[in-house]
């Protein structure tokens, strides 16, 4: 491909995914019908099912769906320079919005503001809406329900990072028990520009990154690679994207006291009225760790994982999907998904925010604004947060 050719590709993809940066409002589903509009029916780029091929690769791999799709299509259009503009343009609103609100958050003592009560219990609302959806979607019969509900006792029952990768893997052996006899629809194949040896690279940074970087962490004590190793293990490890990322986070930053719960919630909250991926959440954790150092390392931490995870899966895509028991554990993943996020529904969203009839009325106004009346993300958040300065007046 010319220089001048592979030029004009990468101005593309950054125009399109910096419009789609500042206007993907409504979560993962939502961004990737805006992913559609804009890569497939406007410009062209990827025919239907090419698109449907990635979507179904990101959504068995660990981390932000969307943003690995957005990734993925800037690879196959210009590479993997490509891919690093596509999902610059995509994230870096959101981050730089998030980035700003943590230090607005600390520079004027908002621990106690009505408001920031508003956004915690607007996290109740979505994260509700989410365990709704996903279920019905990922958990349709019995057996997927008894695997969501197993998972969401266990991991309040021991509530660990740990813990959960050990349900995930117990997940993934159970739906490949239950649903490995289940007919594979027909795959098609895509065209991938990316060698398997760099495929190969890819998987071998990224499992030494993994093992390697908390086996290093008690040597190094560096403040600053302490927090890359946990958020590139959080980005490594969560399944389902999106809110399910909430509860892996918080066992990983609150109880070592990295922020606070109150911190913790209120940019959770926050997070829901910008749009681009949730994963962005990590960037504002990490200013309120480090200022923006932090925010760097935290982002490049999370974010670092999708892409070896996409370079890695691309040259071999083709071949795994066709198998029934790639499947048959993808079907149990799903539904232990949906389990940790009814988990996290109750702690810590709903024990850290629900603390009078009041806030539960709130919740329950957000939470069908949000279901039936369909609002818009953004606009809840705001409504939320001035319910919550209300509260604050009547009582």
């Amino acid at each position: 491909m010319a220089k001048s050719i592979k030029r004009k590709r990468w101005l593309e993809i950054f125009s399109a995914s910096t419009k789609l940066g500042f206007t993907s409002f409504g979560g993962p589903v939502a961004h990737l019908g805006y992913f559609k509009n804009e890569y497939i029916d406007k410009r062209k780029w990827l025919d239907d099912k090419t698109y449907a091929d990635i979507i179904a690769l990101c959504q068995f791999l660990p981390g932000p769906a969307s943003s690995q799709v957005g990734i993925a299509i800037g690879m196959l259009r210009g590479g993997l320079l490509g891919g690093l503009i596509s999902w610059i343009g995509f994230t870096l609103p959101s981050i730089l919005a998030l980035v700003l609100f943590a230090f607005f958050y600390q520079s004027t003592a908002l621990g106690e503001a009505g408001w920031i009560h508003g956004l915690k219990i607007v996290a109740v609302a979505v994260v509700a809406q989410a365990v709704i959806g996903m279920g019905q979607k990922l958990t349709p019969d019995k057996p997927r329900i008894t695997i969501a509900i197993v998972a969401a006792v266990m991991t309040l029952a021991w509530p660990s990072a740990l813990g959960q990768i050990l349900i995930i893997l117990a997940a993934s052996m159970a739906g490949l028990a239950l649903y490995r006899k289940q007919d594979v629809p027909e795959i098609q194949e895509m065209d991938v520009s990316i060698s398997k040896r760099t495929g190969i690279i890819a998987w071998g940074l990224f499992f030494t990154l993994l093992i390697g970087l908390p086996l290093l962490r008690p040597i190094i004590q560096n403040g600053a690679f302490d927090v890359f190793d946990t958020f590139f293990r959080v980005g490594s490890l969560v399944f389902g994207g999106g809110h399910v990322v909430l509860p892996l986070l918080e066992r990983e930053v609150v109880p070592i006291g990295w922020v606070n719960t109150d911190e913790f919630l209120a940019g959770y909250g926050m997070a829901q009225a910008v749009p681009g991926p949730l994963f962005t959440f990590a960037s504002y954790l990490g200013a309120m760790i480090n200022g923006i150092g932090g925010a760097v390392i935290a982002t490049i931490g999370i974010f670092l994982p999708s892409f070896l995870l996409i370079i890695g899966s691309l040259p071999f895509f083709n071949e795994v999907r066709k198998r029934p028991r790639f499947q048959a554990a993808l079907t149990g993943i799903n539904a232990a998904v949906v389990g940790l996020l009814l988990a996290a529904l109750y702690d810590p969203v709903w024990t850290s925010s629900i603390k009078t009839t009041q806030d539960f009325i709130l919740a329950l106004v957000l939470f069908g604004l949000l279901f039936f009346w369909k609002y818009a993300p953004w606009l809840v958040v705001l409504i939320g947060a001035l319910g919550g300065y209300v509260l604050t007046l009547i009582n």
